[in-house]
């Protein structure tokens, strides 16, 4: 009868230790907040995806997924219902994509958003649906067949290449390749001796040239110092030129008073000596005539220019008469 109680005590402990256990679990999982309801029908494989599995948006965890289930509406498609929180930012633009989580292969749903989104109509139930874009494993499943075929391309390209034909074409290079090396390296050893025998003379002749250009250097710097003394008397002298009651202008003066000789010689002087010539030139011309005549009748200087008596032997000649009468 003893041990009756204590295996129905210990019974009791075990069965009221699982309760506790399930409410305590039930407790833990419960989930508080307000939820709402989104789904999505793909024709994509969903492996890796299942109940409870974790909905992000954007790295952060908004809810889990409800169930997994054919879509009874198109066939050959699978539903999934997700319960996410009130304050998660769902808009028509959501659009959803499947994670993996490392290499243990469970499957996540993610969340984004994207402007050229397109929203779709919602479910039979009313409840929003978003379109499921290819994750990166899908798309790589999906172009394996083609990457197939491009590395069986390439192989084929590689073994065609690598033909004995080609081996030895390539070895063929490969020595020749290692005669030019050679050949260069011949070729360096020349120039070196060319180098030591033309360009070492001309190197040491360089300080000696280096020495001349600075002697040069400094001439010109004592020219460029003198020049700009030069320079700086001869700006004094323009100065000086240039100054009221300066050289240039007691001859812009001195040109002035010359200018007014000059009007005034024009305005009288010039004038005067005309008239004067024109009286020496008539004074001339009337001398002219007189030596003119004088020559012609050298008697008017006696008898006057009117008309000469008849000389003897001419008609009308009267002998003069002593004592001055006739």
């Amino acid at each position: 009868m003893e041990n009756k109680s204590h295996a129905l005590a210990a019974g009791t402990f075990v069965l009221v230790v699982a309760a506790l256990l399930v409410a305590l679990a039930i407790w833990l999982t419960r989930d508080a907040g307000v939820k709402r309801v989104v789904e999505f029908s793909t024709h994509e494989a969903v492996s890796g995806l299942q109940p409870q599995a974790r909905v992000r948006y954007r790295g952060i965890a908004v809810g889990q997924v409800q169930a997994i289930e054919f879509d009874r509406k198109v066939r050959g498609n699978v539903l999934v219902r997700m319960s996410v929180d009130e304050e998660a930012p769902i808009s028509p633009t959501t659009f959803a994509t499947l994670g993996y989580q490392g290499v243990t292969g469970l499957a996540f749903v993610q969340l984004d958003d994207d402007p050229a989104n397109k929203a779709l109509p919602p479910g039979p139930d009313g409840v929003q649906r978003l379109p499921l874009r290819p994750s990166l494993l899908s798309r790589l499943t999906d172009r394996s067949g083609d990457l197939l075929v491009q590395v069986e391309e390439v192989t084929r390209r590689v073994n065609l290449l690598l033909a004995p034909e080609n081996q030895k074409l390539l070895a063929n290079t490969v020595q020749q390749f290692g005669q030019a090396a050679a050949g260069m390296s011949k070729l360096a050893t020349s120039l070196d001796g060319v180098v030591a025998q033309r360009l070492d003379p001309a190197l040491a002749a360089v300080p000696a040239l280096a020495a001349q250009a600075d002697k040069t250097l400094a001439s010109l710097q004592t020219a460029s110092t003198e020049v700009s003394q030069v320079a700086a008397e001869f700006g004094k002298t323009a100065r000086t030129l240039n100054e009221r009651g300066g050289t240039l202008d007691r001859v812009g003066q001195s040109s002035d008073a010359v200018a007014a000789s000059a009007r005034a010689l024009n305005a009288t002087t010039l004038p005067r000596m005309d008239r004067a010539a024109d009286d020496v030139s008539r004074t001339a011309r009337q001398t002219a005539r007189v030596a003119s005549h004088l020559g012609d009748n050298p008697q008017a200087l006696l008898y006057g220019s009117g008309p000469m008596p008849p000389g003897p032997g001419e008609s009308g000649f009267t002998a003069p008469v002593a004592g001055g009468r006739p």
